[in-house]
């Protein structure tokens, strides 16, 4: 098996927005671990909350594109599932109540630790005080 990496949403928008101030960084980051063939790994969720980012933040064309490369990029797409989102809410969330862990921050944290990832391309500080290692980081 392929090692792997994590890509947040922040990640996708800012690399899909040359006006992003974290376009750079985050287009680099991908390219780094592409070239080190880590294959990429998001949620449905991560896409969705992207997506979003992009329609408010640039256009509906530029968001719909991000839709169209992400769907024929290889990677691995894990759809979100009740029963993984209450393992989220239970194991992160709940557990950590003093965090402003997203459902989609948490469901992305139970992923990872599903499939053995450690390292996330995010622009979240939320994944390292989850424990795993950020690039390019906040």
């Amino acid at each position: 098996m392929a090692a792997e990496v994590f890509v947040d949403a922040g990640v996708w928008s800012a690399a899909a927005n040359p006006k992003d101030r974290d376009h750079q960084a985050s287009a680099g980051a991908m390219r780094e671990a592409a070239a080190e063939g880590l294959r990429p790994v998001t949620t449905n969720l991560v896409v969705a909350e992207a997506h979003a980012l992009l329609v408010h933040r640039v256009h509906r064309t530029a968001a719909l594109a991000f839709l169209r490369r992400v769907r024929a990029a290889p990677l691995v797409l894990v759809t979100s599932t009740p029963e993984r989102e209450d393992r989220a809410i239970r194991e992160w969330i709940e557990r950590y109540d003093d965090q402003a862990f997203s459902l989609t921050d948490a469901v992305s944290f139970t992923v990872m630790k599903e499939r053995g990832i450690q390292d996330a391309l995010a622009l979240d500080r939320h994944f390292g005080v989850a424990g795993f290692r950020i690039r390019p980081g906040p």
